[in-house]
């Protein structure tokens, strides 16, 4: 029953971080790298069903109720056009995150997809990372911090420990973690220049 309550709390944690976040989209306040969340969304369904196989139980449920929001929210970016600039190193990320799945096919082994896909999902922040350097303000900081809590509590309700089952909401949770550093140094930066 803890472990259920914990996952249902990284669900509503997910509901809560996201429903802000895609208001402000169809506001047409910020402006997500279509091709970030592409990647995202697939590569955290992917890490959802290698959990599920590994016996993550219920602390499995948060990330899959994300990678099918993920999703969403892709398609909500290529709908609002918002930053659409697809350069050859986001192909190779997307192209990185499909191959896990013939590995984890080849391995009968849901880790190799997991550290593939986690692989990605990390160097696939790196459009994001881009744009957010240069427009600070494109994207809201409260949205990342509830992420990293997040994970952490989907990780409490994991039920099976492993690489498996902890590597991706860990690793998504320190990325998150330096965006958000990263986003609020350029911030500080940009409004000392102006009053400079």
């Amino acid at each position: 029953m803890h472990k259920e309550l914990l996952s249902a709390t990284a669900v509503i944690l997910t509901f809560i971080a996201f429903f802000p976040y895609i208001r402000s989209i169809l506001q047409g306040k910020t402006k997500p790298h279509v091709f970030s969340w592409v990647i995202w969304g697939s590569t955290t369904f992917v890490v959802f069903l290698a959990q599920l196989a590994d016996k993550g139980g219920a602390g499995a449920w948060p990330i899959g109720v994300s990678g099918v929001i993920t999703l969403f929210v892709a398609f909500l970016a290529y709908r609002k056009k918002s930053d659409s600039t697809i350069s050859k190193i986001d192909w190779l990320f997307l192209i990185m995150a499909m191959t896990s799945l013939p590995f984890w096919y080849l391995t009968a082994d849901p880790l190799w997809a997991v550290l593939i896909l986690t692989t990605v999902d990390v160097i696939g922040f790196g459009p994001t990372f881009r744009k957010a350097y240069c427009f600070p303000h494109d994207e809201r900081l409260t949205f990342y911090l509830i992420f990293v809590v997040r994970n952490f509590i989907a990780v409490a309700a994991l039920e099976h420990y492993s690489l498996t089952t902890v590597l991706f909401p860990v690793a998504t949770a320190v990325a998150c973690l330096l965006f958000i550093l990263m986003v609020a140094y350029r911030r500080r930066m940009l409004a000392t220049r102006q009053r400079g």
